[in-house]
Formats: C-alpha cells, structure tokens, sequence
C-alpha cells in the first residue's frame, strides 16, 4: 500500500485528491495539510511514502518545504502539483529533489500513474512542459542550478554507464531504457545505483540534470547494444 499524504492551501481541492485517490488501488491517503509547515509536523505521524505538494501555499511555500522534506526525509518521493507553469518553480523543486512535476488539470488516472511511476524509483514530468524543463537543463550549466561532480568520478564512469546515464537525461523510464539499450529492467536498476554512487549524487533527478548541463544527452556513445 503507498501512504499518500496531499499539500495543499485549498480545502476543496485537499478534499477532491484524497476521495478521487482513495478509490485508487494500491493507495492510501493518511494525511492532508495546508501548508509546508503542516507537511513537517504531519510526517512525524504518518511517515507517508510520497506527498502531492503544492507549490504555492502560505506559511511555507511547496519549493522550500520539498528542500527541507528530502533533507530529513530522503526516502519521501515528491510530486509537486501546481496550476502555475513557472520555470523557477519547476527548477527550484527539482533541483531540491522533486520527483515530478505536474499540473493540477492532469487527470485522475494520469495522476495515479505519476504516484506508481515515482515510487518505483522514475520520474515525472507533465509532458506539457517537458521541452521547457529540457531547453533550461540545458542552461543550467552556468546556473546556480548547476549539479557539481568531481571530475575523478566523472572520468571513472564506464562506457555503458554513460548510455545509461544518458537515456536518464532523455527522461526514459527503467522500463524504456532496458528496451532501448538491451537490458533488463534490474540491470538498469543496478547501473543506476552504481552510477549514482560513483558520482555521489542523491537521485535519478540529478542524474539527469547532470548529464543535460554537461553535454551526456547530445554525445554519440556508439551503437546501442555494445
């Protein structure tokens, strides 16, 4: 069962996820709250496997409690849901350890998706705005968004690992990757794992940015099933 716990200032639509998600098999909503501070206070009791987060919300705002959250929390996936498509919000949350970013007109099946996509270790971003959160990764290189590895882990990643690493920054699935490169889905899992290690970085989402902002994503690392 995934513990779900919902953010979010509005009442009704608090209300509207947790009665849409409850008839959702596999999931249990154990908490709704207003605001980033209630989201601190709450996980204490609920210890929830993933939050829908609000970007705006008074008191303490869906960016800043996702940066606090994954500090304590590293483990709680987030899903940060908004009506805004704001570019710093976006970038902000997952630069901070977001899983995914959606907006609130995306429907209730897709929504289910997104939760059973980001717990089982992928990522998701509404595919509306993915070019946009593409073209600023790119960017991001000369950025305060800028993910930083050392140059020695970097120069001691495989050949393969690199194919990997750069299907992450393509936003494939582990499921989309194994197909594309050859492999099976827990090989894809232990490559990552491996990667994530030598490169000393928290998540897939790094990963990501990393290999945008570096180039990985535009490189030729010959055919796709040496």
């Amino acid at each position: 069962m995934i513990k779900v716990m919902i953010a979010d200032d509005q009442e009704l639509i608090r209300q509207s996820l947790e009665i849409v998600l409850s008839t959702k098999p596999g999931i249990e909503v154990v908490s709704t709250v207003a605001d980033g501070f209630e989201v601190l206070e709450s996980i204490k009791k609920c210890r929830p496997d993933l939050i829908l987060m609000d970007i705006r919300m008074p008191k303490m705002d869906g960016v800043y409690c996702t940066k606090m959250v994954k500090e304590q929390y590293p483990d709680i996936k987030i899903i940060i849901l908004t009506t805004f498509d704001d570019d710093e919000f976006v970038f902000s949350a997952l630069k901070y350890g977001a899983s995914g970013y959606l907006l609130k007109g995306v429907s209730m099946d897709g929504l289910h998706q997104a939760i059973l996509t980001v717990v089982n270790g992928g990522a998701m971003i509404n595919p509306d705005i993915a070019t946009k959160v593409f073209k600023k990764f790119s960017q991001m290189v000369t950025s305060s968004y800028a993910i930083q590895v050392d140059d020695k882990n970097a120069a001691d990643i495989s050949n393969r690992e690199m194919k990997v690493i750069q299907q992450v920054g393509f936003g494939l699935s582990n499921k989309e990757i194994s197909q594309k490169l050859f492999l099976s889905e827990g090989t894809v899992r232990n490559y990552l794992s491996t990667i994530l290690s030598k490169l000393d970085l928290r998540d897939r989402t790094q990963l990501a940015i990393w290999a945008v902002q570096t180039g990985q994503t535009a490189k030729d690392f010959g055919n796709e099933n040496d």
